[in-house]
């Protein structure tokens, strides 16, 4: 088919895909191309289906680089099984162009619900981290980098079934090992107000990325700003992220020690992210608690309910804040070398070392063993009991001896 005859036939409402596909309306879009919620007519099922940014016009190279995007994100995405990544069902080819059919799930994204709530309390976003974190363990299992976790690409059910999952998407400028493409080490992809220090320093993304990158992006959900502040200009933030000095965080309660750690500006100080997950747990959530009681289970504040924000009924204010996304992804950003960083620039916050936490005393170890012998069964608190079973020995004690 000639480029004349593509550029006539128009993509829009009921459009047939690949003979299957029936497009009904955009769910939004951005600079990689649209998002479209479709029919499948085989299966029976909505799904949404990725157009991605067409070739038309491009050079035959430009072209090839979309078309292989779109292939290996395709490929990436279908190694996932987990319950907190979307899935990937196939890969549509319509005139030769690639098309992206994935799981619909109707939600708002993460930058969606700062929109409603300008911050979130710790204890959800925590739930957000561990959830978003468990899939990207099995990603980076796979050999699969993320490179562009952020805000607008964390998505939460908003209504049905699956009300107040969690689930990571978009892994279009993700990077799996054994990949092989040219790379220039000069110009960086991604989203800069979420990059690791690394990163921005024109260094090749790693697992250790992404974990400060999901750091940054709880950090923004607690805090209402990433870590680095805003800046519309793409150049001075990327200074800023190169320095690795984060602007302390204020809101973060009980899940500071894991935030910190997740954004140590040395990559090799950093935790797995499998580390990260349950340290998040640890910290924040439950300190029994394990991703085996939070995989596949909605998130909910601390009455038990599925909040507010992530509720389709409460609505979501697009013109109120449009910043809250805080930038886009971007291609072709120049890294920052060395020789451009200078040492006389104020430096706001550096992240301390993380510390190890302290080992238990022999109390806490025999409060614990209380805790967990009583479990779900009683609701005192397990010094109460503790305290009523020493008492109960002493006065058995003193009876003996009276009796004596």
């Amino acid at each position: 088919m000639t480029e004349q005859q593509r550029t006539a036939r128009v993509v829009g409402p009921d459009y047939l895909l690949a003979g299957r596909y029936r497009l009904a309306y955009k769910l939004g879009g951005g600079g990689m191309g649209a998002v479209w919620l479709a029919q499948d007519t085989l299966m029976g099922r909505k799904v949404a289906v990725k157009q991605v940014t067409s070739t038309i016009d491009l050079s035959e190279k430009a072209a090839r680089e979309v078309r292989n995007r779109a292939m290996r994100e395709g490929r990436i995405a279908a190694r996932l099984s987990s319950p907190h990544a979307i899935a990937m069902h196939d890969v549509a080819i319509e005139d030769g162009e690639p098309w992206l059919v994935m799981e619909y799930m109707p939600s708002r994204s993460l930058a969606q619900a700062l929109n409603i709530a300008e911050t979130l309390p710790p204890y959800e976003v925590a739930q957000v981290g561990a959830q978003v974190a468990d899939a990207l363990t099995e990603a980076h299992e796979a050999g699969i980098v993320h490179r562009d976790i952020k805000p607008g690409n964390i998505l939460i059910a908003d209504r049905g079934r699956t009300l107040g999952i969690v689930k990571i998407s978009d892994f279009g400028i993700s990077r799996a090992k054994g990949d092989v493409e040219e790379s220039d080490s000069s110009v960086i992809t991604g989203t800069p107000a979420y990059f690791a220090p690394e990163v921005a320093r024109g260094q090749d993304p790693t697992e250790a990325s992404d974990v400060f990158s999901l750091g940054a992006t709880l950090y923004t959900a607690i805090e209402g700003r990433p870590p680095f502040d805003i800046d519309e200009d793409s150049i001075a933030l990327l200074h800023r992220v190169a320095r690795g000095q984060i602007i302390s965080p204020s809101r973060s309660g009980d899940l500071t020690p894991a935030l910190l750690h997740m954004l140590e500006p040395d990559p090799s100080r950093r935790p797995t992210m499998a580390q990260a997950r349950d340290e998040i747990i640890r910290s924040a959530v439950s300190s029994k608690g394990s991703i085996a009681s939070l995989r596949g289970v909605p998130l909910t504040t601390s009455d038990g309910v599925v909040p507010g924000w992530a509720h389709r009924s409460t609505p979501v204010a697009e013109t109120r804040r449009p910043s809250r996304e805080f930038g886009n992804t971007v291609a072709g950003l120049p890294a920052v070398r060395s020789t451009g960083l200078s040492d006389t620039t104020p430096k706001p916050y550096s992240p301390p070392p993380f510390d190890v936490p302290k080992k238990k005393n022999s109390l806490d170890k025999v409060l614990d063993a209380v805790d967990d012998a009583v479990g779900d069964k009683v609701d005192i608190p397990p010094a109460v009991i503790l305290g009523v079973g020493v008492a109960v020995v002493l006065l058995f004690v003193v009876l003996l001896i009276a009796l004596l």
